[in-house]
């Protein structure tokens, strides 16, 4: 018997992104949006985020049109607005979401997004009973996926956020390219890497040649710090070329010698709708104080918005399109509030909707990285993470300069 009409013929899903931006994001909107047009749905696009729902909204029609996905960021743009009351506007603005949901017809609402995107996203389902399905999205890597990384027999709570593949593979490239006037100079480059409250991505630039790495999990405390310089120190005088490439992630917390306290290094006092201040200035900090402490020239070098730039990588490409495939099974369940997830940590070729999962949205949260992946005391991350960044970006590759010139006597 032939259907006359698609399963959500005549229903609207609208897509939004919100927070910061990924180069993957442009592929979630095109996986979902032609998923959603496969089932019958009209697909609008919400744009600038929560924003392009206040006011008289700001709405664009994507169902028929072209939509390239390999480009970074978002065509959609993005914003760090918040519909819920905040220090920084204490002013609801829930209402006015929910008219222009109305008015335009918007029968689900697909939001992609951290936990500060998806978590008013899940308040609105909770509150207002809007259907809503978040789809997960950051650098950082920190969203509680509750993704399982099964090694060396024992099972490990990672996590696996689009964005975060592309983003390594380009903090790794960053790292390996930076090693070559590291090696130059004989000198220490400290890179400081995105990870507000996270080390996941600071960790990717081992694939490029670090060696040692600071991580936000970890307090850098008055003590830690001259265990730090120690091991900084015997780890260049055993390098080779006498070179390193330390990566920091930007929200580490240091001991300040001057304020006698552990905090972070703010860029800008000023916080975001959903009271976030910009970090930013560390690895100069570090930088300044490896060269004081042990003689050894040191430059800062500070990776910024790099990480987060440029196209969609082949994994993301891949991990975008297979977490789309379960946002179908959750539309044809009407399971709204959930969030679609891969259930473990997989090479490529093993990233099909079998391997998928959802979870609440409520319980989503922030993943610090975990233990297993980092030694505390030699400040270096362990073969356990390297495993977990091997399934992602598979095998490392740098260019080494292979000399051993002989020495002249006169």
């Amino acid at each position: 018997m032939k259907l006359e009409n698609k399963l959500f013929q005549g229903k609207t899903l609208a897509i939004l992104s919100g927070g910061g931006d990924t180069p993957a994001i442009n592929s979630s909107i095109e996986s979902i949006r032609n998923r959603a047009s496969l089932l019958g749905f009209k697909v609008y696009g919400v744009l600038r985020g929560w924003k392009g729902l206040l006011g008289e909204g700001d709405i664009v029609d994507l169902t028929n049109q072209p939509y390239d996905g390999y480009y970074g960021g978002t065509a959609l743009r993005s914003s760090r607005t918040n519909p819920f009351p905040s220090k920084k506007n204490p002013e609801s603005r829930v209402s006015q979401v929910l008219k222009n949901l109305e008015r335009y017809k918007i029968d689900v609402l697909v939001t992609i997004g951290g936990d500060d995107t998806n978590g008013a996203a899940k308040r609105l389902f909770e509150t207002e009973g809007i259907p809503v399905i978040g789809f997960p999205k950051t650098i950082d890597n920190d969203l509680r996926t509750r993704t399982i990384h099964h090694y060396d027999g024992k099972d490990i709570e990672a996590a696996l956020c689009p964005g975060f593949p592309s983003a390594a593979s380009s903090v790794m490239e960053f790292t390996a390219n930076l090693k070559t006037t590291a090696e130059s100079h004989s000198r220490i480059i400290v890179l400081e890497v995105m990870g507000r409250d996270a080390g996941w991505l600071t960790g990717t630039a081992t694939f490029g040649g670090a060696a040692l790495g600071l991580v936000p999990e970890f307090e850098i405390t008055k003590a830690r710090k001259e265990v730090f310089f120690e091991t900084v120190k015997e780890a260049y005088m055993h390098s080779k070329k006498k070179c390193l490439v330390i990566p920091v992630s930007e929200g580490i917390r240091w001991y300040d010698e001057k304020t006698g306290k552990v905090d972070v290094v703010y860029a800008s006092s000023e916080v975001d709708e959903y009271g976030h201040p910009r970090f930013g200035g560390v690895s100069g900090v570090v930088a300044s104080e490896i060269s004081n402490k042990l003689g050894i020239e040191a430059r800062a070098q500070i990776s910024g918005y790099y990480a987060r730039s440029g196209h969609c990588r082949h994994y993301d490409r891949k991990l975008t399109s297979t977490l789309a495939d379960k946002v179908v099974d959750l539309l044809l369940r009407e399971e709204y509030g959930q969030m679609p997830v891969m259930k473990t940590i997989t090479p490529h070729v093993e990233l099909e909707e079998f391997n998928t999962t959802s979870i609440d949205m409520g319980a989503v949260g922030n993943k610090p990285l975990s233990y297993d992946y980092y030694d505390i005391n030699n400040f270096s991350f362990t073969p356990a993470y390297a495993d977990f960044l091997m399934k992602i970006l598979e095998k490392p590759t740098y260019d080494e300069f292979r000399y051993d010139f002989p020495v002249v006597i006169p």
